[in-house]
């Protein structure tokens, strides 16, 4: 069976691939601010690979059948930022997942390579490899391996656009650049035929899983490197205390409540429903983006989706599954007031009051200068580095 002859549609993906790790861990003490974690990766790659991570970043999990490497993390960039690898040739990886963007897009949903609009806002991709579920509301995709299979071959939407028909093609383009070959010979030593689908996903797969993002303000202050001003202090206290209540469900290391890494024993992976729609006075929400009902097919689970990263949250606007509220200000009226209300339209109705809403979400009580702290704590989380960097940067501009 080739790739694309699989069943892609990105809301309905429910195969689970095993996930097991080899890694020799060593404590070391490196960067500013002192304690760190350092990992090399022992499997069968063509050079070792090093994890450099702050003190609180736990070691993300790599599948075994796709260990990392420099080498290889460098072919998955190059691959990620090439437009050849759409059927049509127009559209890379990285046209909906811009760096300067935190590998977001700015759009509300997304256009695939042939004009079609996702359903859905893109989504960061800075600390993916610590997602413990991919996608707004697919429980079983796990792996980035597995998730890439969607935009690259899937018909509902048309994202990259990879077929039948066209995907020899694509390969050939692949196949045809001058560096390339030698690339993918160096990363996948001993293969007749290296240039392959798999391995093309794999590279993407370890690039991504390259992108950490742990240099914002709020991480150099953790650090001890800086001061975070007075509003962004009591921005921060207000994120973690029981008045704006935002800690239960970004309260994490990577500010959001789904996480896997080494070293954990139990994986939660919990979707909430926000009170976003209740477009029927029943709860519902607008079609095709019901949330993990999608695949579920339980009521209760109608307008339940992942909690998404607040890392990088000030450059990801618009925000929520669909992008349909733009502003981080607007964002926290929304929760302040328990649920959205929509007065007109196809969509009108009161999310306060959906059955299904999570107990989380309940009205409070924010003043002006309360939510002025809170955007300015939100805009620490920005990591202006990361935007920047040349490791993830597009090699052919």
């Amino acid at each position: 069976m080739t790739f694309a002859s699989r069943p892609l549609n990105r809301l309905k993906v429910a195969c689970v691939l095993p996930v097991t790790v080899t890694l020799v861990l060593v404590a070391s003490l490196f960067g500013c601010g002192g304690g760190g974690t350092q990992a090399i990766d022992t499997g069968l790659s063509t050079t070792s690979w090093t994890w450099r991570l702050p003190a609180g970043f736990p070691v993300p999990v790599v599948p075994d059948n796709n260990p990392m490497s420099d080498a290889k993390v460098e072919l998955g960039r190059f691959l990620f930022h090439d437009k050849r690898l759409s059927g049509n040739g127009t559209q890379a990886c990285a046209s909906c997942h811009l760096q300067s963007l935190a590998f977001t897009d700015g759009r509300a949903t997304s256009l695939g390579s042939t004009g079609e609009a996702h359903p859905r806002n893109a989504q960061p991709l800075a600390n993916v490899a610590y997602n413990a579920t991919l996608t707004w509301a697919n429980f079983s995709l796990i792996d980035l391996e597995q998730q890439a299979l969607a935009p690259l071959f899937g018909d509902n939407p048309v994202e990259m656009g990879v077929n039948d028909r066209n995907q020899a093609a694509v390969l050939a383009r692949i196949s045809a650049d001058a560096d390339y070959p030698a690339r993918f010979a160096s990363v996948y030593a001993g293969q007749t035929q290296p240039i392959t689908w798999e391995n093309i996903i794999k590279s993407i797969a370890a690039f991504q899983r390259s992108i950490i993002s742990a240099n914002s303000r709020y991480d150099r202050a953790q650090r001890g490197e800086v001061l975070l001003t007075a509003a962004e202090t009591r921005g921060l206290n207000l994120f973690n205390g029981e008045k704006a209540e935002c800690f239960h469900c970004h309260g994490s290391f990577n500010f959001n409540d789904q996480t896997r890494h080494l070293g954990l024993r139990l994986v939660d992976t919990p979707f909430h429903n926000t009170g976003l729609y209740n477009i029927d006075g029943k709860g519902g929400f607008p079609f095709p983006n019901r949330g993990i009902l999608e695949l579920s097919g339980k009521p209760e689970d109608m307008g339940k989706f992942r909690a998404q990263t607040l890392r990088n949250v000030a450059v990801t606007a618009p925000y929520m599954h669909d992008g349909s509220i733009a502003t981080l200000e607007e964002v926290l009226d929304f929760y302040a007031a328990g649920g959205r209300v929509i007065t007109s339209g196809p969509h009108a109705g009161d999310g306060r009051n959906n059955p299904f809403k999570s107990d989380l979400v309940a009205a409070i009580s924010l003043t002006a200068q309360d939510k002025a702290d809170l955007v300015a704590f939100l805009k620490t989380l920005t990591d202006e580095d990361l935007l920047t960097d040349p490791r993830f940067s597009n090699p052919f501009q």
